[in-house]
Protein backbone atom coordinates (compact mmCIF):
# COMPACT_ATOMS: atom_id res chain seq x y z
CA UNK A 1 0.00 0.00 0.00
CA UNK A 2 1.40 3.39 -1.45
CA UNK A 3 -0.37 5.72 1.28
CA UNK A 4 -1.26 5.25 5.19
CA UNK A 5 -3.81 7.12 7.44
CA UNK A 6 -1.44 8.18 9.52
CA UNK A 7 0.32 9.60 6.80
CA UNK A 8 -2.63 11.53 5.09
CA UNK A 9 -3.84 13.43 8.41
CA UNK A 10 -0.20 14.09 9.59
CA UNK A 11 1.04 15.23 6.30
CA UNK A 12 2.58 19.24 6.37
CA UNK A 13 1.36 20.49 3.21
CA UNK A 14 3.18 23.61 1.73
CA UNK A 15 1.89 26.99 1.44
CA UNK A 16 0.60 28.25 -1.84
CA UNK A 17 1.39 31.76 -2.90
CA UNK A 18 0.48 33.26 -6.12
CA UNK A 19 0.68 37.41 -6.89
CA UNK A 20 -2.01 37.66 -9.49
CA UNK A 21 -3.44 41.07 -11.25
CA UNK A 22 -6.63 42.15 -13.38
CA UNK A 23 -5.34 40.03 -16.57
CA UNK A 24 -5.62 37.02 -14.38
CA UNK A 25 -9.00 37.82 -12.71
CA UNK A 26 -10.25 38.70 -16.35
CA UNK A 27 -8.83 35.42 -17.74
CA UNK A 28 -11.01 33.53 -15.20
CA UNK A 29 -13.92 35.05 -15.86
CA UNK A 30 -13.45 34.47 -19.94
CA UNK A 31 -12.36 30.61 -18.94
CA UNK A 32 -15.99 29.97 -17.84
CA UNK A 33 -17.48 32.16 -20.42
CA UNK A 34 -18.40 35.28 -19.34
CA UNK A 35 -18.48 38.02 -21.87
CA UNK A 36 -20.18 35.90 -25.04
CA UNK A 37 -22.69 38.73 -25.12
CA UNK A 38 -20.46 41.91 -25.86
CA UNK A 39 -23.48 44.41 -25.38
CA UNK A 40 -24.09 42.85 -21.75
CA UNK A 41 -22.81 45.34 -19.64
CA UNK A 42 -23.57 43.21 -16.40
CA UNK A 43 -21.01 40.58 -18.13
CA UNK A 44 -18.44 43.00 -18.42
CA UNK A 45 -17.59 44.00 -15.77
CA UNK A 46 -16.22 41.06 -14.94
CA UNK A 47 -14.11 41.21 -17.65
CA UNK A 48 -13.19 44.06 -18.33
CA UNK A 49 -10.74 46.38 -16.27
CA UNK A 50 -12.94 49.30 -16.09
CA UNK A 51 -15.06 48.84 -12.81
CA UNK A 52 -13.58 45.18 -12.51
CA UNK A 53 -15.01 42.97 -10.00
CA UNK A 54 -13.68 39.51 -9.47
CA UNK A 55 -16.56 36.61 -9.68
CA UNK A 56 -17.32 34.75 -6.35
CA UNK A 57 -15.56 31.73 -7.34
CA UNK A 58 -12.45 33.08 -7.94
CA UNK A 59 -10.91 31.80 -4.91
CA UNK A 60 -10.69 28.47 -5.90
CA UNK A 61 -8.14 28.71 -8.70
CA UNK A 62 -5.85 31.25 -6.40
CA UNK A 63 -2.78 29.74 -5.05
CA UNK A 64 -4.23 26.87 -6.82
CA UNK A 65 -2.39 23.47 -6.39
CA UNK A 66 -3.53 19.79 -8.27
CA UNK A 67 -4.09 16.99 -6.27
CA UNK A 68 -1.00 15.63 -8.29
CA UNK A 69 1.42 18.18 -7.08
CA UNK A 70 0.42 17.75 -3.52
CA UNK A 71 2.74 14.51 -3.18
CA UNK A 72 0.41 13.08 -1.17
CA UNK A 73 0.75 9.40 -1.90
CA UNK A 74 -1.93 8.62 -3.70
CA UNK A 75 -2.89 6.69 -6.84
CA UNK A 76 -3.01 9.70 -8.82
CA UNK A 77 -3.93 7.19 -11.95
CA UNK A 78 -7.67 6.50 -10.31
CA UNK A 79 -8.43 10.21 -9.30
CA UNK A 80 -11.68 11.47 -9.47
CA UNK A 81 -12.50 14.79 -8.30
CA UNK A 82 -15.98 14.29 -6.86
CA UNK A 83 -17.15 17.15 -4.47
CA UNK A 84 -16.15 20.67 -4.31
CA UNK A 85 -17.48 23.78 -2.10
CA UNK A 86 -16.79 27.08 -1.37
CA UNK A 87 -17.67 29.51 1.60
CA UNK A 88 -17.08 33.27 0.63
CA UNK A 89 -15.38 35.01 3.97
CA UNK A 90 -14.68 37.72 1.76
CA UNK A 91 -14.68 39.03 -1.97
CA UNK A 92 -11.22 38.82 -3.43
CA UNK A 93 -9.60 41.82 -4.31
CA UNK A 94 -8.96 42.33 -8.20
CA UNK A 95 -5.21 41.88 -7.73
CA UNK A 96 -2.67 41.41 -4.79
CA UNK A 97 -1.11 38.07 -3.26
CA UNK A 98 -2.70 35.32 -1.63
CA UNK A 99 -1.69 32.30 0.25
CA UNK A 100 -3.47 29.05 0.61
CA UNK A 101 -3.22 26.39 3.42
CA UNK A 102 -4.61 23.23 2.71
CA UNK A 103 -4.60 20.17 5.03
CA UNK A 104 -5.92 16.66 4.78
CA UNK A 105 -9.44 17.09 6.77
CA UNK A 106 -11.14 13.98 6.82
CA UNK A 107 -10.33 10.02 5.02
CA UNK A 108 -13.21 8.05 4.48
CA UNK A 109 -12.53 4.10 3.41
CA UNK A 110 -14.96 3.10 1.35
CA UNK A 111 -12.79 -0.96 1.33
CA UNK A 112 -10.00 -2.06 -0.26
CA UNK A 113 -11.36 -2.46 -3.59
CA UNK A 114 -13.59 0.51 -3.33
CA UNK A 115 -11.19 3.24 -2.87
CA UNK A 116 -11.49 6.02 -0.18
CA UNK A 117 -12.61 9.51 -0.24
CA UNK A 118 -10.10 12.23 0.83
CA UNK A 119 -11.17 15.70 2.17
CA UNK A 120 -8.53 18.35 1.31
CA UNK A 121 -9.86 21.77 2.97
CA UNK A 122 -7.68 24.65 1.97
CA UNK A 123 -7.99 28.47 3.23
CA UNK A 124 -7.06 31.41 1.69
CA UNK A 125 -5.86 34.72 2.91
CA UNK A 126 -5.02 38.12 1.74
CA UNK A 127 -1.05 37.43 1.97
CA UNK A 128 -1.37 42.09 2.21
CA UNK A 129 -3.83 42.65 5.02
CA UNK A 130 -4.60 38.96 6.43
CA UNK A 131 -8.00 38.56 5.47
CA UNK A 132 -9.67 35.64 5.39
CA UNK A 133 -11.04 35.44 1.76
CA UNK A 134 -12.43 32.03 1.48
CA UNK A 135 -12.58 28.19 2.42
CA UNK A 136 -12.43 25.71 0.05
CA UNK A 137 -13.36 21.82 0.27
CA UNK A 138 -12.38 19.00 -1.97
CA UNK A 139 -13.20 16.05 -2.27
CA UNK A 140 -10.87 13.46 -4.38
CA UNK A 141 -12.33 10.25 -4.55
CA UNK A 142 -9.18 8.04 -4.48
CA UNK A 143 -10.54 4.62 -6.46
CA UNK A 144 -7.20 2.69 -6.16
CA UNK A 145 -6.01 3.48 -2.41
CA UNK A 146 -9.06 1.61 -0.24
CA UNK A 147 -8.30 -0.26 2.75
CA UNK A 148 -5.88 2.72 4.46
CA UNK A 149 -8.79 2.84 6.63
CA UNK A 150 -11.00 6.10 7.76
CA UNK A 151 -10.67 9.13 10.30
CA UNK A 152 -14.23 9.36 10.01
CA UNK A 153 -17.32 6.93 10.54
CA UNK A 154 -19.33 8.96 7.42
CA UNK A 155 -19.14 12.36 5.41
CA UNK A 156 -22.18 14.83 5.22
CA UNK A 157 -24.99 13.19 3.33
CA UNK A 158 -25.46 14.59 -0.32
CA UNK A 159 -27.88 17.93 -0.02
CA UNK A 160 -31.60 16.80 -1.23
CA UNK A 161 -33.08 18.45 -4.53
CA UNK A 162 -36.78 19.34 -3.45
CA UNK A 163 -39.08 17.35 -5.49
CA UNK A 164 -41.28 20.43 -7.18
CA UNK A 165 -40.81 21.87 -9.89
CA UNK A 166 -37.70 24.08 -10.25
CA UNK A 167 -38.08 27.63 -9.86
CA UNK A 168 -36.35 28.89 -12.55
CA UNK A 169 -33.73 27.80 -15.14
CA UNK A 170 -30.92 28.98 -16.58
CA UNK A 171 -29.27 27.97 -19.97
CA UNK A 172 -25.78 28.52 -20.57
CA UNK A 173 -23.60 27.56 -23.77
CA UNK A 174 -20.30 26.30 -23.27
CA UNK A 175 -17.30 27.93 -25.63
CA UNK A 176 -15.71 25.13 -28.02
CA UNK A 177 -12.35 26.42 -26.45
CA UNK A 178 -12.95 26.55 -22.99
CA UNK A 179 -11.08 24.15 -21.97
CA UNK A 180 -8.08 25.48 -23.72
CA UNK A 181 -9.30 29.17 -22.01
CA UNK A 182 -9.85 27.61 -18.82
CA UNK A 183 -6.44 26.03 -18.34
CA UNK A 184 -4.54 29.04 -18.40
CA UNK A 185 -5.86 29.73 -14.70
CA UNK A 186 -3.91 26.69 -13.53
CA UNK A 187 -4.79 23.51 -14.38
CA UNK A 188 -2.75 22.31 -17.30
CA UNK A 189 -3.59 18.77 -17.35
CA UNK A 190 -3.78 17.32 -20.82
CA UNK A 191 -6.61 14.92 -20.36
CA UNK A 192 -8.51 19.17 -21.20
CA UNK A 193 -6.42 19.59 -24.23
CA UNK A 194 -5.32 16.63 -26.18
CA UNK A 195 -7.60 14.27 -28.21
CA UNK A 196 -5.50 11.47 -28.23
CA UNK A 197 -5.12 11.36 -23.76
CA UNK A 198 -8.97 12.17 -23.50
CA UNK A 199 -9.21 8.92 -25.73
CA UNK A 200 -6.83 6.81 -23.73
CA UNK A 201 -8.75 8.11 -20.77
CA UNK A 202 -12.32 6.92 -21.83
CA UNK A 203 -13.31 10.12 -23.40
CA UNK A 204 -14.61 10.98 -26.89
CA UNK A 205 -12.57 14.47 -26.99
CA UNK A 206 -10.79 16.37 -24.48
CA UNK A 207 -13.42 17.21 -21.53
CA UNK A 208 -14.01 20.59 -19.40
CA UNK A 209 -12.02 20.79 -16.30
CA UNK A 210 -14.54 20.00 -12.97
CA UNK A 211 -13.58 23.99 -12.02
CA UNK A 212 -14.84 24.85 -14.90
CA UNK A 213 -17.90 23.29 -14.93
CA UNK A 214 -18.65 24.38 -10.95
CA UNK A 215 -17.55 27.60 -12.34
CA UNK A 216 -20.02 27.66 -15.03
CA UNK A 217 -22.67 26.64 -12.35
CA UNK A 218 -21.72 29.52 -9.89
CA UNK A 219 -22.11 32.36 -13.08
CA UNK A 220 -25.33 30.97 -13.38
CA UNK A 221 -26.16 31.25 -10.14
CA UNK A 222 -24.73 34.81 -10.25
CA UNK A 223 -26.95 35.37 -13.30
CA UNK A 224 -30.22 34.05 -12.29
CA UNK A 225 -30.54 34.64 -8.40
CA UNK A 226 -28.33 37.19 -7.45
CA UNK A 227 -28.44 39.56 -10.81
CA UNK A 228 -24.74 39.72 -11.55
CA UNK A 229 -24.31 40.98 -7.79
CA UNK A 230 -21.05 39.11 -6.32
CA UNK A 231 -22.03 39.67 -2.86
CA UNK A 232 -25.03 38.07 -2.89
CA UNK A 233 -23.14 34.62 -3.07
CA UNK A 234 -22.00 33.49 0.74
CA UNK A 235 -21.12 29.63 -0.66
CA UNK A 236 -21.81 26.72 -3.35
CA UNK A 237 -21.01 23.52 -3.17
CA UNK A 238 -21.87 20.38 -4.97
CA UNK A 239 -21.01 16.82 -6.59
CA UNK A 240 -19.60 16.15 -10.05
CA UNK A 241 -21.42 13.66 -11.93
CA UNK A 242 -20.60 13.61 -15.62
CA UNK A 243 -18.38 15.23 -17.66
CA UNK A 244 -19.06 18.24 -19.89
CA UNK A 245 -17.55 18.75 -23.49
CA UNK A 246 -16.93 22.01 -24.32
CA UNK A 247 -19.23 23.43 -26.73
CA UNK A 248 -22.24 21.86 -24.87
CA UNK A 249 -24.94 23.96 -23.03
CA UNK A 250 -25.93 23.60 -19.71
CA UNK A 251 -29.39 24.22 -18.08
CA UNK A 252 -28.81 24.86 -14.07
CA UNK A 253 -31.96 24.58 -12.59
CA UNK A 254 -32.78 26.40 -8.93
CA UNK A 255 -35.08 25.70 -6.14
CA UNK A 256 -34.68 28.90 -3.70
CA UNK A 257 -36.01 28.61 -0.14
CA UNK A 258 -35.34 31.35 1.61
CA UNK A 259 -31.45 31.95 1.67
CA UNK A 260 -31.04 28.56 0.47
CA UNK A 261 -30.60 27.61 -3.18
CA UNK A 262 -30.83 23.98 -4.67
CA UNK A 263 -29.41 22.98 -8.04
CA UNK A 264 -28.54 20.81 -10.43
CA UNK A 265 -26.70 21.22 -13.82
CA UNK A 266 -27.78 18.83 -16.68
CA UNK A 267 -26.66 18.87 -20.40
CA UNK A 268 -30.46 18.14 -22.22
CA UNK A 269 -28.89 17.07 -25.83
CA UNK A 270 -27.10 14.28 -23.86
CA UNK A 271 -29.54 13.67 -21.02
CA UNK A 272 -26.62 13.76 -18.29
CA UNK A 273 -26.85 15.66 -15.07
CA UNK A 274 -23.80 17.12 -14.71
CA UNK A 275 -23.74 18.25 -11.29
CA UNK A 276 -25.67 17.34 -8.79
CA UNK A 277 -26.72 17.86 -4.90
CA UNK A 278 -26.10 21.20 -5.22
CA UNK A 279 -26.07 23.82 -2.58
CA UNK A 280 -25.68 27.47 -2.35
CA UNK A 281 -26.41 30.01 0.54
CA UNK A 282 -27.40 33.71 -0.18
CA UNK A 283 -25.90 37.01 1.69
CA UNK A 284 -29.07 39.38 3.02
CA UNK A 285 -28.73 41.07 -0.30
CA UNK A 286 -29.45 38.85 -2.90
Amino acid sequence: MAVSLDHLLNLKLPEMRQTYAEKDVILYALGIGLGDDPTDEAQLSFVYEKSLKPLPTLSVVLAYARVRDMKLGLNYAKIVHGEQSLVVHKQPPVQGTVVARTRVAQVLDKGADKGALVVLERELFDEGNGDHLATTTMTAFARGDGGIGSSVDSLPAPHPIPERQADAVCAIKTLPQAALIYRLSGDTNPLHAEPAVARAAGFARPILHGLATYGIVGHALLKQVCHYDPSGIRSLAGRFSGPVYPGEELEVSFWRDGDVVSLRASVPARGAVVFANGRAELAAVA
